[in-house]
């Protein structure tokens, strides 16, 4: 092959599938901004590095910055294939890209073809991956028979998700692709939260996954989870669907919370920092009764009192008037916080679904 040749693959279904390796070479921090699902961080570039070149480019000469530039890159693309890539067979095909196509990717690519891989760089790189998100966000969520999981918080929407993602439904779990369970205190304290666009990224890998001539279950959401917000085709998609309301007895609902809520026994200050955030809706006298009832370690009763004093008014609210098919909704109910009252109940939610459809 000429070394000159840059074989480049576009953007469309199925084509970075196609490829046994997605390689990002763009800097570890431009990395875990966004990047293809699936691909992996080898930077010809250090995040330090890409600022050097990029120093000596404005103050000394675009000159001066190439010869810098070439050094690293040349030393990092080594490393990389000592440490990587020599265990890789001869009919190893990766896909190679960085921010625009251009020299980073290529200067990766050019050497593994010269190895002997069948290196391809992605048309255009991040920039246009970046541009194909959108455009398919803002077109795919329509093409979706969603059912949509309501219940007040603590009902267990996430773990009918999962029961009947067990029994074989199509399931888009939201909140676990945007690191949150949706609430005031819904931060996962082992799991950061996404960017809005690796959010994205991991969205549209999810969707495309799906068979569109199936049910989707996802649960209600609002529009943002945390501090990513839900794509607006989506959020409209969904609140026109079809629902189903899970209703959960209270004892269950809190004992679920106690257990989504445990990381905040050990950490008062951070817990008090979240109940500090609802002074505004509920006023300091009663945010200070919340936070003396967790510093006596009264769990249950707190988790009680902010089921009956925020949670349940705030989704009576709101749920109605989003999701305008809620009333509506099948029902589907649970008694107990134990995972098979929750398989049960995803067994009927299929049911109902299996003699609608027979009707």
């Amino acid at each position: 092959m000429n070394p000159r040749e840059k074989p480049s693959v576009a953007i469309g279904p199925g084509a970075i599938a196609g490829f046994d390796a997605v390689i990002d070479t763009r800097s570890p921090a431009e990395f875990a901004e966004d990047h293809v699902p699936g691909a992996v961080n080898y930077p010809v570039l250090s995040n330090e590095e890409r600022a050097r070149v990029g120093t000596d480019y404005k103050q000394r000469s675009p000159f001066e910055a190439k010869k810098l530039g070439a050094a690293l890159v040349a030393r990092n693309i080594a490393r990389h294939i000592e440490q990587s890539l020599m265990d890789k067979p001869r009919n190893w095909r990766p896909l190679v890209y960085c921010w625009r196509g251009g020299k980073r990717s290529g200067a990766m690519a050019h050497i593994l073809r010269e190895i002997g891989w069948e290196a391809k760089t992605l048309e255009g790189g991040y920039r246009a991956y970046r541009r194909h998100v959108v455009e398919r966000l803002a077109s795919l969520p329509a093409a979706f028979d969603f059912r949509v999981i309501h219940g007040v918080t603590g009902s267990g929407k996430s773990r009918l998700l999962q029961s009947l993602r067990s029994a074989g439904a199509q399931v888009l779990d939201l909140e676990d692709l945007a690191a949150h369970r949706g609430s005031v205190l819904g931060n996962l304290p082992e799991r950061p939260q996404p960017s809005q666009k690796l959010f994205e990224s991991r969205l549209l890998a999810e969707l495309e996954q799906l068979d569109a001539s199936k049910p989707v279950y996802v649960e209600g959401e609002s529009r943002k989870i945390g501090q990513v917000q839900v794509p607006e085709a989506l959020i409209t998609r969904m609140r026109a669907s079809e629902c189903v309301l899970l209703e959960t007895a209270r004892e269950a609902r809190v004992a679920l919370l106690l257990d989504e809520y445990r990381h905040f026994f050990a950490d008062l200050p951070a817990l008090n920092l979240q109940l500090d955030c609802l002074v505004a809706l509920h006023g300091r006298e009663r945010i200070g009764e919340w936070k003396a009832m967790a510093a006596r370690g009264e769990w249950p009763a707190l988790v009680a009192r902010l089921l009956e004093e925020h949670y349940d008014p705030a989704y009576r609210r709101s749920a109605p008037t989003n999701f305008p098919k809620l009333a509506q909704a099948r029902r589907v109910t649970v008694a107990s916080p134990d995972p098979a009252a929750f398989d049960a109940a995803a067994r009927a939610v299929l049911s109902a679904a299996d003699e609608a459809v027979a009707a």
